[in-house]
C-alpha cells in the first residue's frame, strides 16, 4: 500500500453511508468532547486545548489513515506521558505549559510522518502485548490516583503513588462533602448507564447536567470548583517555539508519545478491520498518526492517538467511512464557536469523573493471571512495567518497559536448541529429534545435528562450543552433518565462528558437511572463503538425507582410519547452486529406504524439503496418447 494521501474513499463515496456517517459523526463528537476536556486535564493545560486538538487530528487522520472507523483524539496514555513532563518543566506556567503541550506533538508528528516516509512501520510492534500491559495498566492507576483528590474537593498532592495515596488519606476530613457526593453521583450514571445501554453517550448526558446543576443550585457556594472561563472561537495554526533548554526533554518526550500513541492506535484499528476483514498498513498509520499529531500540535493542541472507545462507539453507531471522523470534526468546530462559554459552568469533579470512566476499562488486571497460565515470563514481563510505571513515573516507566523489550528479544534470539536427529520409522525422508524419540535410527559415524533457531554473532560462539561439545560426546563420529534451515541471514562473526569449528573438526578427523542452507547464507559464505575452504563441491545438500546418504558413501570409500572424502566430481558450483547427492547403488538406496522398502529421498521429497527459495524442478507432464492412436 502506498504511503501518501488516502483520498480515493472521498472519491468513491457513495450518498447512501452519508446518513449512518452522519449519525456516528455527532455519537463520536458527543463522546469526544467531553473525553478531551477531561485529558486536558490530565496534561496540565486548560480545557479548551482539547477542544483544539480534535478538529485537526480528525481531519489529516481522515486525509491520511488506513482505517475507515478509527478516530484520533486525545487519549490517556498520550495525555498522562505529555502532562508528566509538561508539570515538570512548566512550573505552573500556564502559557508555557500550552506551549510545550503543543510542540511535544509536533516532535511526535515529525518522527512518526519521518517514520512512515522511511517504512519502518515494524517499530509498532517492538512492545510486546504482556509489557504494553503492564504500561497501560499503570498508567491507568497513576491517573485514577491522580484524579482521586478533584473526586473528594482535595488539593493534588505531589511525590510518588504510595505518597499522594497517603497525603490522600491523611486529608480525607478536610475533604468537600458536596464535591463528593457530585462525584458519586456523576460516577453512578456514567457506569450504571455503560452497563444499561452503552450506546448512549453519557459522558455528555453528565457533563450537560453537570452543568445545569452548577448553574441551578449554586454549587459554587458550596465549595465546588467550577472550571471557569473558556474562550470562544479556534486556536490559530501557530509553530511553538520552545526555548532551546527544553529540547532534549521534547525530542525524548516526543518520541514516547508517538511510539505509545502509535501502538493503541494500531491495535485499535486492527481490532476493528479483522471484524470487518479489511487490511491496516502500519507505515500508512505511522504516516497518518505523524500527521494529526501535527495538525494537532500547529493547532495549540495536544498529543493524540487511535481510540479504542470513540472507534468502539463509532461503530456502534453504523459508521461506514473516514467521513465519519470529518462529521465530529465539523461539530466539535462548532461547539468551539457557539457553546465553549457554557461549558465554564462545569464542575471539575464531573471531569475527574468522566476521565476516570473513560480510563478504567483500560486496566488489563485479567490479563495478568492469562499470561501467568501461559507463560512465567510473560507475567514478570507484564509486573515489571506496572512496577516501573508505579515507581518510576510514566516517562521513566516507559525506558524500563523498552529497556525489558530489548533485553528480552535478546535473550530469546541467543536461546538456540541443538538437537541430534533420527530418521523418523516408517517415513520416507524425515528426520526428528533423538531426545523425544530415542528409537529414531542414527548412523554410524554419521552426527545429525539441527539448530533450533538462527545463528547470529550474539550468540555463534556459544552455538559453536555446544557444537563441540556435542561431538565430544560421540565418539567415532566421521561426519557432522549441520542443518542450518533456521539461519536465514549470516554475519562476519558467525561465519568466522563456523570457520574456526571447520578447522577444530578437522584436527581431530571429523568433517563437516551442511544442509538445507538459504542462499543468502551460502552468498556469504563464498565472499568470506568459507565457501572454498569447505569444498561444497561435495559438502553441502538439499536435505539431511541426501547428506547422510553422500557422507555414509564417503566414510565407506575412506575405510576405517581415512578421512571421509565425498566420492563426486564437478566443478565449483555456481553462486546460489547447491550439489545435488551423487547416485546410490542399490544396496545403499535399500538400506535407507524406510520400512514400506520405498527408497528415502524421492525427487518428491527432494522438492519438499527445499528451503522456500529453492525453485522445484519443473515436472512436465507425459502427453497423453490421441485418440485412435
Amino acid at each position: 500500500m502506498g504511503v501518501g494521501l488516502n483520498t480515493g474513499w472521498l472519491r468513491r463515496y457513495r450518498r447512501t453511508n452519508l446518513r449512518a456517517d452522519l449519525t456516528a459523526g455527532l455519537v463520536v463528537a458527543a463522546l469526544a468532547v467531553p473525553q478531551a476536556l477531561g485529558y486536558a486535564v490530565v496534561a496540565h493545560v486548560p480545557v479548551e486545548v482539547g477542544l483544539y486538538t480534535l478538529p485537526p487530528a480528525l481531519l489529516a487522520y481522515a486525509l491520511f489513515g488506513s482505517s475507515r472507523l478509527l478516530v484520533v483524539g486525545p487519549v490517556s496514555t498520550v495525555s498522562v506521558l505529555s502532562g508528566s513532563l509538561v508539570a515538570t518543566l512548566a512550573g505552573g506556567d500556564t502559557a508555557r505549559a500550552v506551549e510545550l503541550t503543543s510542540s511535544l506533538a509536533v516532535v511526535a508528528g515529525i518522527v512518526l510522518v519521518a517514520g512512515g516516509l522511511l517504512r519502518v512501520g515494524w517499530v509498532a510492534e517492538f512492545l510486546s502485548e504482556p509489557i504494553l500491559s503492564g504500561f497501560v495498566t499503570g498508567l491507568v492507576v497513576l491517573i485514577v490516583v491522580g484524579e482521586l483528590p478533584g473526586l473528594l474537593g482535595l488539593g493534588t498532592p505531589q511525590g510518588n503513588v504510595l505518597s499522594r495515596v497517603g497525603a490522600l488519606v491523611g486529608g480525607l476530613p478536610d475533604a468537600n462533602w458536596v464535591t463528593a457526593l457530585v462525584g458519586a453521583l456523576a460516577l453512578a450514571v456514567l457506569f450504571g448507564g455503560s452497563r444499561v445501554d452503552p450506546r448512549v453517550p453519557w459522558s455528555l448526558v453528565v457533563l450537560v447536567a453537570g452543568v445545569v446543576v452548577a448553574r441551578t443550585a449554586g454549587l459554587e457556594a458550596h465549595g465546588v470548583a467550577l472550571i471557569g472561563h473558556v474562550p470562544s472561537g479556534l486556536h490559530l495554526p501557530q509553530l511553538p517555539l520552545p526555548a532551546a533548554d527544553d529540547l532534549p526533554a521534547l525530542v525524548t518526550g516526543g518520541l514516547a508519545i508517538g511510539a505509545v500513541g502509535l501502538g493503541e492506535g494500531l491495535a485499535a484499528a486492527r481490532l476493528f478491520a479483522a471484524r470487518s476483514g479489511a487490511h491496516v498498513d502500519a507505515d500508512t498509520e505511522l504516516l497518518a498518526h505523524g500527521a494529526a499529531d501535527l495538525a494537532a500540535g500547529l493547532a495549540g493542541g495536544m498529543g493524540v492517538a487511535g481510540s479504542l472507545s470513540k472507534t468502539a462507539a463509532a461503530a456502534r453507531a453504523g459508521a461506514r467511512t473516514q467521513m465519519t471522523g470529518l462529521v465530529a470534526a465539523a461539530a466539535v468546530v462548532s461547539v468551539l464557536l457557539f457553546l465553549a462559554p457554557l461549558v465554564s459552568a462545569l464542575p471539575k469533579v464531573v471531569l475527574s469523573a468522566i476521565v476516570v470512566h473513560a480510563v478504567w476499562g483500560l486496566a488489563r488486571v485479567r490479563a495478568f493471571a492469562r499470561y501467568r497460565a501461559i507463560r512465567r515470563n510473560d507475567v514478570t514481563a507484564a509486573t515489571v512495567a506496572l512496577v516501573g510505571v508505579l515507581a518510576l513515573g510514566p516517562l521513566a516507566g516507559l525506558g524500563v518497559a523498552v529497556a525489558q523489550s530489548i533485553l528480552g528479544l535478546v535473550y530469546r534470539s541467543i536461546q538456540v536448541t541443538i538437537d541430534e536427529m533420527g530418521k523418523v520409522q516408517g517415513e520416507k525422508a524425515a528426520w526428528g529429534a533423538v531426545a523425544r524419540h530415542p528409537e529414531r535410527r542414527t548412523v554410524d559415524g554419521v552426527l545429525v545435528l539441527r539448530l533450533s533457531g538462527p545463528m547470529f554473532w550474539a550468540n555463534a560462539a556459544t552455538v559453536v562450543d555446544e557444537i563441540a561439545v556435542a561431538v565430544a560426546d560421540h565418539p567415532g563420529t566421521r561426519v557432522l552433518i549441520l542443518d542450518l534451515e533456521a539461519t536465514n541471514q549470516l554475519d562476519t562473526t558467525t561465519v568466522d565462528r563456523l570457520a574456526a569449528l571447520l578447522t577444530r573438526l578437522r584436527a581431530e578427523g571429523v568433517d563437516l558437511y551442511l544442509v538445507r542452507v538459504f542462499e543468502d547464507v551460502r552468498t556469504v559464505m563464498s565472499r568470506s572463503g568459507f565457501m572454498a575452504d569447505l569444498d561444497p563441491t561435495g559438502r553441502m545438500w538439499h536435505s539431511i538425507s541426501a547428506g547422510v546418504r553422500a557422507a555414509r558413501k564417503a566414510i565407506r570409500a575412506a575405510g576405517p582410519d581415512g578421512v571421509p572424502v565425498p566420492v563426486l566430481e564437478g566443478p565449483y558450483p555456481a553462486a546460489g547452486t547447491v550439489p545435488e547427492p551423487p547416485a546410490e547403488d542399490e544396496d545403499e538406496v535399500l538400506e535407507a529406504a524406510g520400512t514400506d522398502g520405498t527408497p528415502a529421498d524421492t525427487d518428491e521429497e527432494r522438492i519438499a524439503a527445499r528451503p522456500e527459495h529453492e525453485p522445484a524442478p519443473v515436472r512436465r507432464p507425459r502427453p497423453r496418447p490421441r485418440a485412435g492412436a
